[in-house]
């Protein structure tokens, strides 16, 4: 399994090396970067093909490297929703060899983009005053409860943490917010995930 490790841990780097261009470009707030949406949605298709021929590549399969790799390139599929879908479908079928807070991660995720709340609390957007902060969840008090089960902090300290990380990574909210929820809401009809 090493060439798929080393496979998908070279569309990984893909990746992070574009996303470090953005943010040193300030460009990471506003639109979905099409440049940054075609990286995403070929890593995604490459994994595509990786998991028809070995499965989920699981901790015990690629390695832990390989496996973060894969989290991260399907939490980047954010065009292929089906694709992000199935990959959860899977997570959580092989859950022995999966990391759960990734499933948390991926399940929030799925319903940001479906207009759902988070159950987990782990998905955060700019808000109309330039303020991060989570995007919809249905309860702190469940949330926090669901995050200590998993070891994650509350609620409220990872919003202060993230808060403080864009910051000092110099991530700064959308110029025009309303403009970017209209945009946004119209790439959601376009990719499938509302209707």
């Amino acid at each position: 399994m090493k060439n798929y490790s080393d496979s998908i841990v070279r569309l990984k780097e893909k990746d992070l090396k574009f996303r470090v261009h953005l943010l040193q470009e300030n460009l990471l707030s506003e639109d979905y970067h099409a440049e940054m949406e075609k990286i995403h949605i070929d890593n995604a298709i490459k994994l595509k093909h990786i998991i028809k021929e070995i499965g989920f590549p699981t901790i015990q399969k690629v390695g832990q490297e390989a496996y973060e790799a894969a989290w991260l390139i399907i939490q980047h599929s954010i065009s292929l929703p089906i694709f992000m879908k199935s990959c959860l479908r899977l997570m959580k079928k092989e859950k022995k060899d999966i990391n759960p807070i990734d499933i948390a991660y991926l399940e929030d995720r799925i319903c940001f983009f479906e207009g759902k709340p988070q159950l987990y609390g782990t998905q955060f957007d700019w808000d109309e005053n330039g303020i991060l902060i989570p995007a919809p969840f249905d309860d702190l008090e469940k949330v926090n409860e669901r995050r200590k089960k998993l070891k994650l902090n509350t609620l409220e300290h990872q919003t202060a943490h993230l808060r403080t990380e864009a910051k000092m990574e110099n991530e700064n909210p959308p110029s025009d917010w309303f403009e970017k929820q209209l945009k946004f809401e119209e790439w959601r009809k376009k990719m499938g995930w509302v209707k």
